[in-house]
Parts: C-alpha cells; structure tokens; sequence
C-alpha cells in the first residue's frame, strides 16, 4: 500500500524530534567535555548518547492530503468502526492501532482510484451511490433510514461508506475503460480449459480467499509479523472477510479475499502446496509469493464434473430450548439432558411436533437449506441422518440447544462444468485484475501524499 508509494513532502515522525535530540546533544557536549569522541561520520554526536522523549516511528496522526484532497481522523476512525462492527467487536487495542494504519492506507488508494477516474471524465452520481447504498442496506435487512442510525450507533457514518462505495463504484468504471477493452482470451484458451476440465473429471477444486500483503526483502519479517496478527485475530473470532477487504493488497480485496473455484494447480505453486491439505474453515500462511506473503483461507472443496453430496437439499424442523438469565451451568446441562433424552424419541416430523409441545421448545421449519452452507461441523453429521431421523443436541449456554429433524432431501445430480461463456468471462476478470494491480502501483509511485 502506501509503503510502495514515492512519496513527496513526507515528514517521517522520527524527523519530528530532531530538534528536541540536537539540543539534548548538545547540552550533553557541553557538560560532559571529557567523553570519547563516536565514530567518524562526519557528525559530531557523542558516544554516550541520550535521547529525550520517546520516538515510536509506528505512530503517527491518521491524517492526510493525497495530491490536495485531505483524509481526515474522523474518515480513518468511521471506517475503521465498520471493521470493528464486521468482526464483531473482537479486536485488541494493539490490533486496532495497526488496524487504523492499515485504514489510512485503504483511505489513500480509495482518494487514487476517485481521482483517476474523475481525470479520465468518468462521473459517479450521487443517484448511483444512494442505489448502492440502498441495496448495502437490504442485504443488513435494514431500510436506508435503519442502516443510518446502525452506522451511527457502531461509531460510522452513512458518508463514510457512501465513499467507500463510491471508490469502487469510480474504480470498476474506469476499469472497464481503461483496461478491460484490451484484455483479450481466444477460443482456443477458453477450449483448452474445457478440454482439461474434462480430463480432470473427479479432481478436487477448491474455493479459497486470500489476502496478499506485498513485501520487499528488507520488508519481509515486519509483513511476516503482520500476516501472523492478522491470523491470530481470525482465528479469534475475527473476520476474515474483513481483513481481506482492509489489509490485502490483491485487487480480489474488494470480494473479502475470494478468489473463486479453481483446481490447486491452478494455484502459484506455493499455495496449491497449502491448498491440496488444507480443510474446509482452515487458515494457512504466511506463504512465500512473488512480491509478498499470503494468508490462505479454505471456504470449500468439491469435485471436479462430479455430484457432491454437500450439494443436497434438505427440508429441516429445528427444535429449540433457550436458558433463562441466571440458569447455573449444572441447571442447563441438566436441562440438555432432558432435552436430548426427549429428542432420541423422534421419528419423523409429524412426531416433532408434539415434542416441541411437551418440552415448550421453539419450532421452526426451512425446506431449502444446501448441506453445504450449514456450519462445517454439522455437515457430515447431516449427511449420515435418513429423512425423519434427528441429529444429536447441539448449541451453547449463550444460544441455548437445538435439535435437527430432517423432514425430505433432494440428492444432487451430476455436476455440469462451467460453459464457454462463464470461462472467458472468468478468464478476462483475472487478467483485468492483474493489469488493476499493476495501474494502481503507478498511481502510488506517482503520488503526491502529505501526512499531517
């Protein structure tokens, strides 16, 4: 991000302390005549040096101006609180410090990619950036005005991600001018694709995110460092979504890191050796990459042309007890106890519901839920259970137990593999990513940006 930027003006805050350490220095010089002489370099610093006051070169005002427009603090902290909402308010205050550094630079590519395309005559009108900004608000199930006050409430604001959407909105359009027109993928290569998948029929092909930090050798352990906080904080709850969209420096950050299906050879090397072992909902990294270290995440797996059992359909009764404020955990284990004897007895949904009625459980029914998009750990389980059979009790003393019925089940049919059209397609979006990154480090190098 910004430490690939030539940067003009740039104060770094350690040169802040100049002044207050050359009259340290030379009070020092002054009272201490008799001390060697430090090494010849054409300074005349002492060898016993003592610095006054503390220079952590890591902090520093989260504000801006890049080429005349100015990021301010409230820009960097309203942003950094949507983060803070996404992962569910589980950051330490260290990793937010790091956090807000990291925002900043988002910040600063973001103000590039409006210039860019408001210098190539490309126009975001307010009306595209509230029709946007209208369907974030459906998918929080929120209307605008509801989606307003949530932004409030967590510490944003509706300006702060009506930005956000617009540098995408400004970026994606002047791609398409700039660069999509002169991505070109044959016939051939779409043909050859299929061909292989084809040949491929049964392999596994995988579904991963990823976040790419970019590193030099003299950068590489500090991106380490970072790569392994990153994973730490997902692994504590964190989401990785999130921190793809924030930290990676890939162009899939603007999709939280998802790099789509592709089969590990597809892969750099490095990462198809990582993704041919890992399990679905598992992290690995940092991986060695051409130009940085990755963080691999492994949303799912599937065979290649072949029906995946995870694909099946299921209708579910889901019955459910909660504990009230106060139960002891001795009182809701023994309450589990009761529910899960209660639950063995079911045989088929028409039975559920009288269980529901004689435990006072909650009852509620979903006839179109995939295998796959249930939590990893209840998916083989699921899988194993005939129609009209329950699974075990599961849950927590927060959420309360519940138990699954399956009410009917619609196996999969044979996978059909992606056309020629969803090929090319994917072909041309990976070359236009690639040229994307490699846009977006000139506007850096040639950035004018002022830190205050």
């Amino acid at each position: 991000m910004v430490s690939n930027v030539t940067i003009s003006k740039l104060r770094p805050a350690k040169w802040a302390l100049l002044p207050l350490v050359a009259i340290a220095c030379a009070a020092v010089a002054q009272t201490d005549q008799g001390n060697d002489a430090g090494p010849s370099n054409g300074l005349n610093i002492p060898a016993d040096v003592i610095v006054f006051g503390k220079n952590d070169p890591a902090l520093r005002k989260p504000t801006a101006i890049v080429n005349g427009s100015i990021i301010t603090r409230t820009d960097v902290e309203q942003r950094l609180a949507l983060i803070v909402a996404a992962s569910g308010g589980k950051i330490p205050d260290a990793e937010l410090e790091r956090l807000r550094t990291q925002v900043l630079r988002n910040l600063i590519d973001e103000t590039l990619e409006i210039q860019e395309a408001a210098g190539n005559k490309i126009e975001i009108t307010p009306q595209q950036i509230n029709e946007s900004y209208d369907r974030v608000a459906r998918n929080f199930k929120r209307t605008p005005d509801q989606m307003a006050a949530y932004l409030k409430q967590i510490g944003s604001s509706p300006a702060s991600l009506k930005r956000q959407i617009e540098g995408e909105l400004a970026w994606n359009r002047l791609l398409q001018r700039r660069v999509q027109p002169f991505v070109n993928v044959s016939q051939e290569e779409v043909q050859g694709i299929i061909n292989r998948l084809e040949a491929a029929k049964g392999a596994t092909e995988v579904r991963v995110g990823e976040i790419f930090l970019s590193a030099t050798p003299e950068t590489a352990d500090a991106t380490i460092a970072n790569a392994r906080k990153i994973m730490e904080a997902v692994k504590q709850g964190g989401s990785f979504v999130a921190y793809a969209r924030q930290y990676s420096q890939a162009s899939t950050a603007a999709v939280g890191g998802d790099l789509g299906w592709v089969r590990p050879e597809q892969l750099p090397d490095a990462l198809a050796n990582e993704a041919r072992t890992m399990n679905v909902g598992t992290m690995a990294g940092p991986i060695q990459v051409p130009g940085g270290f990755s963080i691999l995440y492994m949303i799912d797996k599937r065979q290649v042309l072949t029906a995946d059992p995870r694909d099946a359909v299921l209708a579910l009764r889901q019955l459910s007890i909660s504990f009230p404020p106060g139960t002891t955990p001795q009182q809701a284990t023994d309450k589990a106890r009761q529910f899960a004897e209660a639950t063995r007895t079911i045989a088929g949904c028409g039975s559920a519901q009288k269980v529901a009625n004689d435990l006072g459980a909650e009852m509620v029914d979903n006839d179109q839920v995939k295998v796959r998009d249930l939590p990893v750990q209840l998916q083989e389980m699921m899988l194993g259970l005939q129609v009209g059979q329950a699974s075990p009790p599961f849950g927590s003393p927060a959420e309360g137990v519940r138990v699954l019925v399956v009410c009917g089940r619609d196996d999969p049919q044979a996978a059909q593999g992606p056309n020629a059209d969803t090929i090319m397609a994917q072909l041309e979006e990976q070359r236009v990513n690639m040229r994307a990154q490699r846009y977006l480090r000139d506007l850096r190098r040639d950035a004018v940006v002022d830190y205050r």
